[in-house]
């Protein structure tokens, strides 16, 4: 992208697949967004082998789901053996299926470079490219502290609004930042992992294989969109003393030969190996001015259950459309404020699932049987994951109180987050309806025009905050919203129940509830055939920010005003992008 002599507003630094989300979700915002990585080329790495379920949904948003599901497989079932043999089968998925309110429940396996790929693409359609060889060295805020001065390795300076350092667990944005990273390396919990070719048809590619003896363990899963590709990861080789070797393509092929009935020359290349040591370990601060952290740069910890790359991607989700709506003007900077509110907590508390379920699976494998599957619970679906005790998440009545007696820059009031420990567990969904800060349930329903089947996540897709009104009551809460914000930032839609008679008609969406599904999954049930209806705001990452009756019309504008501050500017506003700009 030409950026000439303009300021940019957001550096991203790292184009990993949590650098990408962010610079998607900004680019398609309209703002001014560079992504810079120290790489000559683009980083390639064997480490994630996928998204998990609330990642798919970000990256349906984002509109490039469907070519991960078409460069992708579906989780395979585990062949377990011991000592050569298979002693057990084990698929962990086998009884998941979608429901109307969640539809991704498991993740999808695909390679990370070529995840990254498809990013890269989506992000080359706004007309932003990653700037590759490019090394950040210095990082210093302006006087007047509305910039960061950026020093680059080749010695030149460049200014921009906002900087966001997505460059994974040795951060460079980090360290300049002199932001602490305390935890534990394990350094006896040792893997050593790659890409490998084996011979065509030298084992089952419908089954992640898993060899765990007394002395070792071998893992091979085939690489999707691959014919002889597979994820090579093992326990290394040692040297006299028991210290780990480094990895080598003739290590792996006497680690196979060690371990599995295939012989060493069955492995006919390698390549990206890598050794993983478990790194337990957080930042103190997920910002420093106008500087953030986002990803592993924030937060490193076990693999099992495969959360990395899934807890950046949400990282980004979160930090995005924060920074759009203050970039824009409609937001105040303290909203900026909630990302560490809310980020850090999910951090802490994944730093202790990972390290329970790399125990419960480092159990698991010392018994015949035993594999990967004892990582794999709801919780790592990333579903459950909400920020009920954030600033952001607020109940009606005390808003209402904020619009009758707050000015618009004294609205935000930001809450003591919880210590880590006090977080909620991320996990499959929260019994009864959903409150504040969870995710939004989806929902299949009908275009109320159209008359074509869709579903609320398809209704939220795009960077916008979304109000739904459900029953009659809600229609004047919502010609008012769509009157004070249009095409700003806001979109109403309102849910019919199937019986509701009468022109379908307004501003923004409609939809019909046809099936009962979106009543259900927001507990409206109550509201949705009397007066007072209600009406739910989801914000643009699909969490609740506000669900009030719809005769408390003074909450749902206050809520608004926090984020998108009092309406349509007279002079108009920076436009959203929807579809990619060709570039």
């Amino acid at each position: 992208m030409g950026m000439g002599n303009d300021l940019a507003d957001v550096l991203v630094v790292g184009a990993g697949p949590t650098g990408l989300v962010l610079a998607c979700d900004l680019a398609r915002r309209g703002a001014a967004v560079r992504i810079v990585d120290r790489s000559p080329a683009p980083p390639r790495t064997s480490r994630a082998k996928g998204p998990n379920a609330r990642s798919l949904e970000i990256l349906d948003d984002l509109g490039v789901a469907e070519e991960v599901f078409a460069a992708g497989s579906d989780p395979l079932p585990m062949l377990k053996y011991r000592d050569r043999l298979p002693v057990a089968e084990t698929d962990p998925w086998a009884d998941s299926a979608p429901s109307p309110d969640v539809p991704y429940v498991r993740g999808r396996l695909i390679a990370q470079w070529r995840l990254e790929e498809i990013l890269r693409d989506r992000l080359a359609g706004y007309g932003v490219r990653v700037e590759l060889g490019r090394e950040v060295v210095g990082l210093t805020e302006a006087a007047d502290g509305r910039h960061v001065d950026v020093t680059f390795a080749e010695d030149r300076t460049e200014r921009v609004r906002y900087v966001v350092g997505c460059d994974g667990a040795h951060s460079s944005v980090r360290k300049l930042l002199g932001i602490g990273f305390e935890g534990t390396t394990a350094e006896d919990q040792v893997m050593v992992c790659g890409d490998v070719d084996l011979a065509e048809g030298a084992l089952d590619r419908t089954r992640w294989h898993q060899w765990f003896d007394e002395d070792g363990a071998v893992m091979l899963c085939p690489i999707p969109g691959t014919r002889t590709g597979w994820w090579f990861q093992a326990g290394p080789e040692r040297d006299g003393r028991g210290r780990p070797l480094a990895p080598t393509a003739d290590g792996f092929r006497r680690l196979l030969a060690r371990h599995t009935a295939l012989p060493g020359r069955a492995l006919t290349r390698a390549e990206l190996l890598s050794t993983y040591r478990v790194n337990v370990r957080m930042a103190d601060r997920f910002r420093a001015g106008r500087v953030f952290l986002a990803g592993d740069a924030a937060h490193v910890h076990a693999v099992a259950g495969g959360l990395g790359m899934n807890t950046g991607i949400q990282d980004a989700f979160n930090l995005g459309w924060k920074l759009g709506l203050v970039l824009a003007g409609h937001a105040g900077a303290e909203l900026l404020d909630t990302y560490e509110e809310e980020r850090l907590p999910v951090a802490a508390r994944t730093l202790d699932l990972t390290s329970e379920r790399l125990r419960a699976t480092l159990e698991a494998i010392r018994r015949p049987g035993g594999g990967l599957d004892a990582a794999i619970t709801s919780d790592t679906t990333g579903l459950g994951v909400g920020y009920r005790w954030s600033s952001l998440a607020r109940v009606h009545d005390e808003a209402s109180r904020f619009y009758e007696t707050s000015r618009p820059d004294e609205t935000s009031r930001r809450d003591e987050a919880p210590r880590p420990d006090e977080a909620p567990r991320p996990g499959g969904g929260l019994p009864g309806s959903p409150q504040p800060g969870d995710r939004a349930p989806d929902a299949p329903s009908v275009d109320a025009v159209t008359g074509a089947r869709t579903r609320l996540h398809r209704v939220f897709a795009g960077p916008r905050t979304t109000v739904l009104g459900f029953g009659p009551g809600s229609a004047a809460v919502l010609r008012e919203v769509a009157a004070a914000y249009g095409d700003t930032g806001v979109r109403t839609c309102r849910v019919y129940a199937p019986y509701e008679s009468g022109a379908r008609s307004g501003p923004g969406t409609a939809v019909v509830d046809d099936e009962g599904h979106a009543a259900a999954a927001y507990g409206t049930e109550a509201f949705s055939g009397t007066d007072t209806g209600t009406v739910i705001v989801v914000r643009p990452d699909h969490h609740l920010g506000l669900s009030a009756p719809a005769d408390d019309a003074g909450s749902v504008h206050a809520y608004l005003r926090r984020l998108h501050g009092a309406g349509r500017p007279r002079n108009g506003s920076p436009a959203l992008v929807d579809a990619a700009r060709k570039g």
